[in-house]
């Protein structure tokens, strides 16, 4: 039975191993590496779903960073006229 990430759920480490089919020793790694960031609340890791959608689909965010930084070139250029 396969689940939905919800963007705006919070996920413990148990629920994010189900969830992604990985194992409690790769998720620690990946949390410890930076992979997947997450926020401590009372000694036990939360991770938000649009963290677990992020690393599933990285073309996603590469695609917004993309568009951010076009973005960003436009004010940017608009300012310095000024």
């Amino acid at each position: 039975m396969s689940q939905e990430i919800k963007e705006n759920a919070v996920y413990t480490t148990s629920e994010t191993q189900d969830l992604l089919k990985i194992s409690n020793s790769t998720i620690k790694r990946m949390l410890k590496k930076g992979l997947i960031r997450a926020n401590k609340v009372g000694g036990q890791y939360r991770i938000l779903g649009k963290e677990l959608l992020r690393l599933l689909s990285p073309d996603l965010e590469k695609e917004a960073e993309k568009s951010y930084l076009g973005l960003k070139k436009k004010v940017v250029n608009k300012i310095n006229k000024w």
